[in-house]
């Protein structure tokens, strides 16, 4: 599963080495056996085709700034820059810096949500945490700080983290759904937040995440409803973020990845894997400064400000790629909605689910 790891100052891509490999004797045994044990690889006939004997001569760039590159590449669309290294649909959602300052202010709205709290599962001293989908990296740079005697790993599709940070915070480009090669047992902590748009094979995802986890060791899903509420009837059925939501998540049916997930639904997924002990934490996102708790409109009033680049972040590539629409029409619907997130007479929020789970003591593998 290890892509990319970073350094402060420096991306570069990196190839898993079992430790068994790192002896050398043992390494050149284990390659004989490779090599018998495998089929042949097959020339290509067109690497041969003219006299020159070096790769270099013959017109093949193999620098490491090109192989480093490709990390970099990017999809330029509807005036914004997405993800493709792994698959330009892994994820729809942007990558340029517009939505990286999204991304940390609405950090900070889940925070307010969650009384400054970085995770509900009820950690004693955890000594690796790893960030699946870390976005920006500022939660696993924030667990950095606050545990300082932990090694803290996050993982994303695209290098968007900082250079510089927290020593015991390190950075790996990786896509989760592929198998992972950490070693069984070997983290405390397991967190992963908002990225039920790119998951497909939550089953598979979460089969990995027991495999690795150290029996008593946490796991922890938090993820936004796509569905939208309203407690004094203020929102009627065609309101335009209430329509919005329910495009995306056309969009993500389509794509073979749940429309909505709720709590029961990050329950359900943490117990077929064999995590106990789960326990469900909701709240409400206000969207817009309405509400009267303090607390509470400011996280309104924060979810507002990102909401004016989130409605195209979430829409644009959804409702562009996969429901079909013009550029232009997709570009209505998305400042549609914001118009009515930012009209005070719509009192609306959606959910915010936090779960977490136990795994055995004594696993049951």
């Amino acid at each position: 599963m290890i892509g990319c790891l970073y350094t402060p100052g420096q991306r570069r891509e990196s190839v898993y080495l079992p430790p068994s490999l790192l002896d050398s004797q043992s390494c050149n045994n284990r390659l004989r056996e490779m090599a018998q044990e495998s089929p042949h690889i097959e020339v290509d006939p067109a690497v041969l085709n003219d006299d020159h004997s070096d790769y270099a001569s013959s017109g093949y760039d193999i620098s490491t700034a090109s192989l480093t590159s490709s990390v970099n590449d990017y999809i330029e669309e509807n005036g914004r820059r997405y993800h493709a290294y792994f698959g330009a649909d892994k994820n729809l959602l942007p990558t340029d810096e517009t939505e990286l300052n999204r991304l940390d202010m609405h950090h900070e709205v889940m925070l307010l949500l969650l009384d400054r709290q970085l995770h509900k599962a009820p950690l004693k001293n955890p000594q690796r945490i790893l960030d699946v989908g870390t976005g920006t990296g500022i939660w696993a740079i924030d667990m950095a700080d606050r545990y300082p005697s932990a090694e803290v790993i996050g993982i994303d599709l695209s290098p968007t983290q900082p250079g510089w940070v927290p020593p015991n915070c390190k950075f790996e480009l990786d896509d989760a759904e592929q198998p992972w090669t950490y070693k069984p047992d070997s983290f405390d902590f397991i967190h992963a937040r908002n990225v039920a748009q790119s998951i497909t094979g939550w089953p598979t995802l979460l089969t990995r995440a027991f495999k690795c986890m150290k029996p008593g060791g946490y796991i922890e899903l938090a993820e936004l409803g796509g569905v939208i509420h309203s407690d004094d009837n203020t929102m009627p059925d065609d309101h335009p973020v209430k329509t919005f939501c329910e495009l995306v998540a056309e969009a993500l049916g389509i794509m073979g990845r749940p429309k909505h997930v709720t709590g029961e639904d990050l329950k359900k997924f943490l117990v077929d894997a064999g995590f106990e002990d789960v326990v469900i934490y909701t709240t409400k996102q206000p969207w817009g400064p309405w509400p009267k708790d303090k607390t509470m409109k400011q996280a309104g009033a924060m979810t507002l400000l990102v909401s004016e680049t989130g409605m195209p972040a979430y829409g644009m590539a959804a409702f562009t790629r996969v429901l079909g629409m013009s550029k232009e029409e997709a570009d209505k619907r998305c400042k549609e909605a914001f118009r009515a997130v930012n009209d005070k007479r719509f009192h609306v929020y959606n959910y915010f689910y936090v779960v977490y789970g136990r795994k055995p003591e004594k696993s049951a593998e």
